[in-house]
């Protein structure tokens, strides 16, 4: 049994991991930049230990620090949470180098899921179609060109390293690609300290399908059943649901995706949370995207369905436990959405909308969740994701959850800062939404029509 757990991340991540250690009677640090000196984690943990200046490359992303933070502590274990280090190989070698657990999977998963070129080989040795792309990482325009021409246009340019959106842009020509090509090198090289892109097919109007996976020591691997991740703006999601509306459509194809995502994890010999990502069509096709290395940030919603707490399993793997269920018995339990309240302002590109909270009013009532670490006089810094809260709706069907989700969002209040919560009570009130209809182009295609009725309407 771990004694005391070190949570190696910020926001409500490092809360809610500091909840589970609570529930599992386990001590906590928390680790904390300039920035995040009131944030709530740090008030939550036992102790709390400072890692550097705001910026996440001084803090966050200090390898050093944070196994610093960790000896002084003397931990057991290291949490990650999402994003920062949570996917890096290398991190995960200095933790077992430290006696340290890392929990989440090891180094050599991470080096295999972290190589795209990799990951695509293992996927069709497991006997999964993956996209057409580059053989590997692309150094330059006229690689990129080539790549371009060679499978055709629209193409998706994506950072070898990370996720959450970062580091990827869509060509339709060679004007985009030569642009996107720079401008994901950059956001990529910022976000992950790894500017490495790779090139592959776009497939059009796609839904983002991903399936949970958890496996523990002793080779057990489930699934938990997919979530549909389609809503998004600028390739980040914002709204997921679970079940998927398209496969409520498509049974088969849900099944068939679970043993892909299935073959694939026990190709890898993968041990801890993570997630198979896929893209489909509504005839059926679907394509390997990745595998994330980690938690999601969209995790309630399959814990709200299935009763799964995946904080706690992941704890429990790591300290050696064989998993507690099998797979025939997993069972789904009615339909959850999550709507990612971010601080940005919608209706001027979702620029970002730091600042401090004035007013913080949450929702709550039967089938509502809200993971957030923001409260009323909280400064929501510039310096991270722009995430504050994460809402959480449950009910017997998607209609029910799409109510209630409706119904929370108009309840939370937030003033200070702009958030996207009337944009996404905009979006449970559209009526394709309401009727599953919809692709990741859905959000671009709702901002374009809706400028076209000021323009005329002006």
């Amino acid at each position: 049994m771990f004694e005391k757990i070190l949570v190696a991340n910020r926001g409500e991540i490092a809360v809610r991991i500091i909840r589970a250690c609570r529930e599992l009677d386990i001590r906590t640090v928390a680790v904390y930049s300039e920035a995040d000196a009131n944030s709530m984690h740090v008030q939550m943990a036992d102790e709390a230990i400072c890692i550097g200046p705001s910026p996440s490359n001084e803090s966050y992303l200090k390898r050093d620090r944070i196994i610093g933070a960790a000896e002084i502590a003397d931990v057991d274990a290291i949490h990650p949470g999402y994003g920062f280090l949570s996917e890096d190989a290398r991190f995960a070698e200095v933790c077992e180098s430290c006696n340290i657990t890392f929990i989440g999977p090891g180094a050599q998963v991470m080096n295999t899921f972290g190589d795209k070129q990799t990951s695509r080989e293992l996927a069709t040795r497991a006997n999964v179609a993956v996209p057409p792309g580059s053989d590997g990482m692309v150094e330059d325009e006229d690689t990129a060109r080539r790549v371009a021409k060679e499978i055709g246009y629209p193409v998706m340019i994506k950072a070898v390293a990370g996720g959450g959106g970062r580091g990827m842009r869509v060509a339709h020509n060679d004007v985009s690609l030569l642009k996107g090509f720079h401008t994901a090198r950059t956001e990529a090289e910022k976000a992950f300290g790894n500017g490495g892109v790779y090139i592959e097919k776009f497939i059009e109007n796609p839904r983002h399908i991903e399936y949970q996976i958890l496996g523990d020591t002793k080779g057990n691997i489930i699934h938990l059943g997919e979530r549909d991740c389609s809503i998004q703006r600028r390739n980040q999601k914002l709204i997921e649901e679970t079940p998927s509306p398209l496969m409520a459509k498509m049974p088969e194809l849900r099944r068939e995706m679970g043993e892909a995502a299935l073959r694939i994890a026990h190709e890898s010999g993968y041990v801890n949370a993570g997630t198979v990502e896929f893209v489909a069509d509504d005839k059926g096709n679907y394509y390997f995207l990745e595998v994330n290395k980690r938690i999601q940030v969209e995790h309630p919603i399959t814990e709200e369905v299935t009763g799964v707490d995946l904080v706690k399993a992941q704890i429990a793997v790591a300290m050696g436990e064989p998993l507690r269920i099998s797979q025939e018995e997993v069972t789904f339990t009615g339909h959850a959405i999550e709507c990612r309240i971010n601080a940005e302002n919608p209706y001027a590109d979702f620029a970002p909308s730091p600042g401090r909270v004035e007013m913080y009013y949450a929702p709550g009532g039967k089938g509502v969740r809200l993971d957030s670490h923001v409260y009323a006089g909280y400064t929501v810094p510039p310096h991270y994701d722009s995430m504050v809260a994460k809402l959480i709706t449950v009910g017997k069907d998607r209609r029910e959850a799409i109510a209630r989700m409706s119904r929370a969002l108009s309840e939370y209040m937030i003033t200070g800062i702009k958030t996207t919560i009337p944009f996404e009570l905009a979006i449970m009130r559209d009526p394709n939404f309401r009727r599953g209809v919809y692709a990741t182009n859905f959000i671009e295609n709702m901002l374009a029509n809706r400028r076209e009725l000021i323009e005329r309407d002006a």
